[in-house]
């Protein structure tokens, strides 16, 4: 059971102020149920997080139920490897759902319900084909036409459908359909099918069935089984409310004679991705990406292995809030979101991803030491920890310009920079490949600037990060982007599809990056802050003495800025 409710000084979102109202005239009861209701054909991606933290969230906060109930009436796309995934990601995000049910559980009553309209003269077995049952239904400027077995008897229909259970017949020769009216402004009125025979193993009930509920027949139904007080939904379902409404007035299913009262909501839309578990699907059969969980994907499982916490998800979805209309949240939110959670939480590391040698010549040789770096600034908790310094370093190779253009602070010849908690350095030469390149560079340290600050004064422009060569583990990172190249990806020019706006830059993998040895047993999930480059976590490909990274996110919105220069540079 949820904890009761304090009623909040305002009501923070439409939906919340519904609940409260109904609660306070005592409706239901002053019982507030949800539920969470997903449909086991794929995993759950950040869209599916927010009706999660919505549903459970509403019930916790108002001392009500909510339940976790899967909705598998359609066998053929179904599985119990989504199930599985499914329960983990609501668990992980926080939440634990009071029953679990599944539709497949009132595959029985739900039958008996149908065998009720028909017996009322509410319901019909219809043999049109599915082409033609579309013709008969019409447009939007004109009026569906009546199936010519709409007439059917009670005694046909009730025959009939007890031969589709039985399975006579093959997929597609005969649905079950409401009688509700052809002429109705609502297509979904227009005698919606409620059963349909489909021969399909089901992952829970076998083969047990082979005459399935539609959805638009099966939730409200289940609804009312489970006595919802409040089904929230999106808002592509608000033309089925009426149906919804028909189903459980007809019916009368709840045991108390209450009724669920379905509430629609603006879906979560974000920029540079899709939201669609057929297109997600796609990218994943399609190896555009390399799972469900791959980083880049929008999945909840995509997240937490780019390194995303639960509380990061759960407050993003309470920052962009609850609309009726529907709009396009900035990638950038969700960023935000995590760049803040992990800049409280994430320990400070210091790792070169691009590495350049710098040898200090008058550092003596063979000579280690360690300095005290400080573990988290947000934290004092945190505390420090020892990192080895010596006489062979690497820095980043972007820290590095043998001619630096203007206002280039970092390292180049003759120009000193502060080492992060260590000493002040100076370059005083380069060593170059046989091919021209800069392979090596020789510096001179001052043993007076121990800690990083200088005793007369002098102040310098840049700190680098660097690591001792000696003591660093060799790790592969793994820099993703966005997936997409544009901000909607669902526009493609004539003959294109979403694919096409695949950013091609999404994934650049480096396998010769240097971390400190701090690192070494850093396991798989654990999230840093990499100094001066982003936030990273371990990946699960990681094993002992085989270190793999992935950046959750950089340390700004590099994107953001970029598109920004992008506009305003004249073509």
């Amino acid at each position: 059971m949820n904890e009761p409710h304090t009623p909040a000084a305002a009501p923070v979102d439409f939906i919340r102020t519904i609940v409260e109202k109904d609660a306070a005239s005592g409706k239901h009861g002053g019982r507030v149920a949800t539920r969470f209701p997903p449909e086991p054909n794929g995993y759950l991606h950040i869209g599916h997080a927010k009706s999660i933290c919505l549903n459970f969230g509403v019930a916790r906060e108002f001392g009500g139920t909510c339940n976790l109930r899967f909705d598998d009436t359609n066998p053929a796309k179904e599985d119990v490897e989504y199930v599985d995934a499914i329960k983990e990601d609501v668990e992980w995000l926080g939440f634990r759902w009071d029953a679990l049910f599944y539709a497949s559980d009132y595959f029985e009553p739900l039958y008996q319900f149908a065998v009720a309209l028909i017996t009322s003269g509410r319901a019909y077995v219809d043999s049109l084909t599915g082409d033609e049952i579309r013709q008969h239904r019409g447009t939007l400027t004109e009026p569906g036409t009546n199936s010519p077995y709409r007439d059917r008897s009670v005694e046909e229909n009730l025959d009939l459908f007890a031969r589709m259970r039985a399975g006579e017949f093959p997929d597609g020769v005969h649905v079950l359909r409401a009688k509700i009216d052809m002429a109705s402004p609502n297509f979904n009125m227009r005698d919606p099918a409620l059963y349909r025979i489909r021969h399909a193993t089901h992952h829970r009930t076998g083969d047990t069935w082979c005459i399935y509920p539609m959805y638009d027949f099966a939730h409200p139904l289940s609804d009312a089984l489970e006595r919802i007080t409040h089904s929230l939904c999106t808002l592509e379902f608000e033309d089925h409310r009426p149906l919804y409404d028909w189903l459980v007035t007809n019916l009368a299913v709840s045991p108390d004679g209450g009724r669920p009262q379905q509430i629609e909501f603006a879906r979560l839309n974000l920029n540079y991705t899709v939201m669609s578990k057929r297109k997600l699907l796609q990218l994943v059969q399609q190896n555009v990406v390399s799972g469900w969980d791959d980083p880049r994907m929008p999945t909840i499982t995509g997240l937490r292995r780019r390194g995303y916490t639960p509380e990061s998800i759960r407050d993003f979805c309470s920052r962009i809030g609850v609309a009726k209309k529907e709009n396009v949240i900035d990638m950038a939110q969700l960023e935000h979101a995590i760049r803040e959670d992990l800049n409280a939480r994430a320990r400070r590391v210091m790792a070169v991803l691009r590495p350049l040698k710098v040898v200090i010549t008058n550092y003596p040789e063979g000579q280690t030491e360690e300095v005290d770096v400080i573990n988290n600034p947000e934290d004092a908790s945190a505390g420090t920890r020892k990192v080895p310094f010596s006489r062979v370093l690497y820095i980043e190779r972007d820290d590095f310009r043998e001619d630096p253009p203007k206002k280039f602070f970092r390292l180049s010849p003759g120009k000193e920079v502060r080492l992060r908690c260590a000493y002040f350095l100076t370059c005083t030469g380069v060593v170059k490949d046989d091919r021209g390149e800069v392979a090596e560079l020789r510096c001179t340290y001052d043993p007076a600037t121990r800690g990083g600050d200088s005793p007369d004064g002098r102040r310098v422009k840049a700190t680098l990060h660097w690591v001792s060569a000696a003591h660093a583990i060799g790790a592969e990172v793994r820099l993703y982007d966005r997936l997409f190249s544009v901000d909607d990806p669902e526009k493609a020019a004539d003959g294109k599809t979403f694919l096409d706006n695949i950013n091609p830059n999404s994934l650049e993998v480096l396998t010769t990056c240097q971390v400190e040895p701090s690192l070494a047993s850093a396991a798989p999930g654990a999230r840093f802050q990499f100094e001066r480059l982003g936030y990273f976590c371990v990946d699960p490909d990681a094993k002992p003495g085989a270190l793999v990274f992935n950046r959750t996110v950089s340390l700004r919105d590099a994107w953001t800025k970029l598109e920004k220069r992008n506009a305003e540079t004249p073509r």
